[in-house]
């Protein structure tokens, strides 16, 4: 079967960082489904696994986690799904990735795709939907439904994960939802998704934030340079407030939390998979939720560029957008 894959951590500017591949075609075994992939997205991780991890005895790693397909087939333990159904999913950081034909996937991960929804708009969200409803709901505690008189920054809300935030919080809170942005077409994408207000981190957060009426904010999400924006985020994080982040400092000084017994939550969606947590099925049910969601006009999906079909070629340029930091929504593929 086809697939895109590379053989050796590479700038992405190199023919080689991705190529063009023939692999064998999997088979499922216990709870796993057999998907054949639609349509893909990418993610900042994508990019972030080329550089580190540089693959061993000459096998090819294949990265993508996005993604949307139809089963194929199942394995013996399979009670969630069956044979045809359409599916979406962000797959296991541990297991061959979604850039191929054919993909194994646990249906414990795996919801039922959006009707609504055709295969490359839907392979916007699963990733960055999961990312979202976690940080607010696992690690925030945000009541659902709740939230009021309480306010959400959320440091990069033109990404991915900001574009799903944003709609979350509006659509299951009662939260003020404060993006950030730094140009005029993201600020504006940012509002378009729901945003109440949206400030410049590329300027002064703390006196922005004054100037909308809030000293302080009770939940800030650092979705991007948390390590550049910390000091602000200590400055406007509210007394007992929470902050999350899901990127890669190279070190914060967590010291500077303690005067405001502020806590500090990590969020990595693949903790569930990689771990087997008995709570595994969480995700399972939480993007059935959000195909609800989106099939009912709550949500939209987040998708701001389609580049075409599923190649080397195309997926370096996908890479080359996201590493460039200045993406809005979501880049999809779709077909081989």
């Amino acid at each position: 079967m086809r697939a895109v894959g590379y053989r050796h951590s590479l700038p992405i500017d190199r023919p080689e960082a991705l190529i063009d591949l023939e692999i064998g075609k999997p088979v499922p075994q216990g709870r796993d489904l057999l998907v054949q992939v639609k349509a893909v997205s990418v993610n900042p991780v994508d990019t972030k696994v080329r550089m580190r991890a540089d693959p061993k005895g000459g096998e090819p790693k294949i990265l993508g986690y996005d993604a949307t397909g139809v089963v194929a087939a199942t394995g013996p333990d399979v009670t969630l799904f069956s044979a045809g159904d359409e599916v979406w999913y962000a797959g296991s950081i541990i297991r061959p990735g979604t850039n191929s034909e054919f993909h194994l996937v646990d249906e414990r991960i795996v919801g039922a795709k959006p009707r609504s929804l055709a295969f490359a708009a839907a392979a916007a969200l699963p990733l960055t939907s999961i990312t979202g409803w976690e940080m607010l709901f696992d690690r925030f505690v945000v009541p659902r439904g709740g939230g009021e008189g309480k306010a959400l920054l959320i440091v990069g809300g033109a990404g991915g994960v900001g574009s799903i935030t944003i709609q979350l919080a509006r659509a299951l809170t009662r939260l003020t939802v404060i993006a950030t942005a730094s140009r005029p077409e993201t600020r504006d994408w940012c509002k378009t998704l729901g945003a109440h207000h949206v400030i410049d981190h590329s300027k002064p957060m703390p006196e922005q934030l004054k100037a909308i009426g809030h000293r302080f904010v009770d939940y800030v999400f650092g979705v991007t340079e948390s390590g550049t924006h910390f000091d602000a985020i200590c400055d406007v994080v509210a007394p007992q407030g929470k902050f999350g982040l899901i990127d890669d400092p190279k070190a914060l000084d967590v010291a500077k939390l303690k005067g405001k017994s502020a806590s500090l939550h990590w969020e990595a969606m693949f903790t569930r998979s990689t771990f087997q947590t008995a709570d595994m099925d969480a995700q399972h049910r939480l993007l059935n939720e959000v195909a609800a969601l989106v099939d009912n006009g709550t949500i939209r999906t987040t998708v701001a560029q389609n580049l075409g079909r599923i190649t080397a070629e195309n997926l370096r340029r996908a890479h080359a957008q996201i590493e460039s930091g200045r993406t809005r929504g979501k880049i999809v593929l779709e077909g081989f």
